[in-house]
């Protein structure tokens, strides 16, 4: 039977031309009448959002009014000077700027780090304070916290105040605070002082979350700057002839006050001696009640420095007594209600140390109090207050970018899983079938041959048969083992995507209670959640944060712990048991993957 004629199909030919002309000229008058009828646009208020409840709220209005609005714009030096003293930043502007988490420009932030630096280097080690003054312990960072210790406490402008150290590190504002408090030396040089505390130097402000705030909010020349100015800060006090103010605590190297003046401050703090002890030392937990008559032991909870003891011939009382103070006023150590104070002497019946801490909430899981030391009129006073609330940040100042990344890598690996997971169970494990189909092609080639010549070549077609068979049978099991190790490969990739996406989410937040960029080991075995739950008191806190008040690694410690842990598990994946692999397969069957 020949083949039709294409010459003659009707698309062809001036019939099939006028067929095609009239069909385009009818779909284009349809396309003008659907422009000439177009329906109009709905009108709808983008201003307005209703919910699923049906109330509605507004797009362009804040909707919490009453939080003020984020100041996005960099103030100009009209605005950031003050009008009464041109040299001097505003210091009411400022605060109200801040409050909205507003920033200066990088020219601003040096201006004032250089201007308290300059009043800070003309001091001595050991500063003389008189009373009535306000003592304050630990700020870390928290700057809205310190907008409520000055309501607290008092107006700078018309009270004395004493910190005793740590502005910065675990909290998201230190930059904040320290630029805030600088002013306010500026302003007041003769009746607002800064004590160094541990977390002043450029070791702890790597490892914790200074430096990266600085960054973040400024540049490297600000940090380098901070830096630079809490190597100026004076190392303690003596307030009103009967106290002396310091961070940490006594050291065996500390005998009389005349030791003070031989320490040189102006340098990143050692990790042994004076300068040391004084940001470092603790009074030990049994304090008084100890059973050694040793005045110093190793501090083991920070890793470095001293306990120091008391008792009538121990390290506190010894040194008081020879020394004619009242007590030590320190920080360092949060405390549940704001203060502690420790066992009184026996020759003046007044407590040995006292502890301060103004930190309140603490890292936002510890649910202390705050607390300041108003001291006049030899009268001793101690005002607690809450914490405020502030602004929430993603831990390490992360942005949204880096902190979906890991959602989107489990979303795509998802995606590689469901296309190469196009093979069931059956299809991969059973080829019962695919044996019966060469089988079959070789019975229907077989019976079209003569009887006569079938007989003869019987061994010959079987032979063939099962080569073929062989082969192909091979061939195809080479291609389904390969798909299977396809699958399994990106089921265990996307096992790793789940998990790091999962423990993404946990670090962020355990990162975000520790206020680190790093977190003790083992945190990540009990999840955020676990960790919520365990924390329930300021002791169980505490508890889950003491890894994080050692002396961290240097540098160089850490870049070889880090090494070690990556070679580590470079071994274990080079290394893993058929047994686990086996279990990712049977995962991956049962739809766990």
């Amino acid at each position: 039977m020949s083949s039709p004629d294409r010459g003659n199909t009707p698309s062809d030919g001036p019939a099939g031309t006028a067929a095609a002309s009239g069909s385009r000229d009818a779909q284009t008058s349809a396309a003008l009448r659907n422009l000439q009828n177009k329906k109009p646009l709905p009108d709808i208020d983008f201003t307005i959002h209703t919910m699923e409840d049906g109330s509605t709220a507004s797009t362009v209005e804040r909707y919490h009014k009453d939080v003020q609005a984020p100041a996005v714009h960099i103030p100009t030096d009209d605005l950031f000077f003050s009008k009464e003293f041109p040299e001097r930043p505003d210091i009411e502007f400022l605060k109200d700027h801040f409050f909205r988490e507003g920033r200066i420009s990088e020219e601003q932030a040096l201006y004032i780090l250089k201007k308290g630096t300059e009043i800070l280097r003309n001091e001595p080690n050991l500063l003389e304070v008189d009373a009535p003054i306000t003592v304050c312990g630990d700020i870390h960072g928290q700057y809205y916290d310190l907008m409520r210790l000055f309501e607290v406490g008092g107006n700078p402008a018309s009270t004395n105040y004493l910190f005793l150290g740590d502005y910065v590190d675990r909290g998201y504002f230190s930059i904040e605070c320290v630029l805030y408090l600088w002013s306010l030396k500026i302003w007041y040089p003769n009746s607002l002082f800064l004590l160094r505390g541990n977390h002043e130097c450029r070791h702890l402000t790597d490892y914790f979350t200074f430096k990266l705030e600085c960054r973040h909010k400024y540049s490297e020349r600000v940090y380098d700057a901070c830096t630079e100015s809490f190597c100026a800060l004076p190392l303690a006090a003596v307030m009103n002839k009967q106290f002396l103010c310091v961070h940490g605590g006594l050291s065996p190297e500390l005998t009389t006050l005349d030791d003070f003046a031989r320490i040189n401050r102006f340098r990143e703090p050692p990790t042994h001696g004076l300068m040391a002890d004084l940001l470092w030392a603790d009074p030990i937990e049994d304090f008084g009640q100890e059973e050694t008559s040793e005045f110093f032991v190793h501090n083991h909870v920070r890793g470095c420095s001293y306990f120091y003891r008391q008792g009538v011939y121990h390290a506190a009382c010894a040194f008081l007594e020879r020394n004619n103070l009242l007590s030590v006023i320190r920080a360092h150590e949060a405390q549940d209600a704001g203060y502690r104070m420790y066992r009184k002497t026996r020759t003046t019946g007044f407590p040995s140390v006292m502890t301060i801490f103004s930190a309140p909430n603490y890292l936002d899981m510890y649910n202390n109090k705050a607390a300041v030391l108003k001291y006049e009129n030899n009268v001793m006073n101690i005002r607690q207050f809450n914490a405020s609330p502030h602004p929430y940040w993603l831990p390490n100042f992360m942005d949204v970018f880096t902190w979906s990344l890991p959602f989107v890598g489990e979303k795509v690996t998802d995606m590689l899983l469901a296309i190469l997971n196009s093979c069931s169970k059956e299809e991969l494990e059973d080829d019962e079938e695919w044996k019966l189909g060469v089988a079959g092609q070789a019975a229907l080639e077989g019976s079209g041959a003569e009887s006569t010549t079938m007989g003869a070549n019987k061994s010959i077609i079987d032979t063939d048969m099962k080569s073929a068979e062989s082969g192909a049978g091979s061939s195809e099991n080479l291609t389904k083992r390969r798909i299977k190790q396809k699958i399994l490969a990106i089921g265990r990739l996307s096992r790793v995507y789940s998990v790091l996406r999962s423990e993404s989410e946990s670090v962020s937040e355990l990162k975000d209670l520790y206020g680190s960029t790093k977190l003790p080991y083992g945190s990540l075995a009990l999840g955020a959640e676990g960790l919520k739950d365990k924390i329930r008191s300021f002791e169980d806190a505490k508890r889950s944060d003491i890894e994080n008040e050692r002396l961290p690694p240097t540098r160089e410690e850490k870049d070889k712990e880090d090494k070690d842990k990556i070679m580590k598990a470079i071994d274990e994946a080079t290394h893993m048991r058929q047994a686990e692999l086996d279990e990712l397969e049977a995962m991956k069957m049962d739809g766990t993957l």
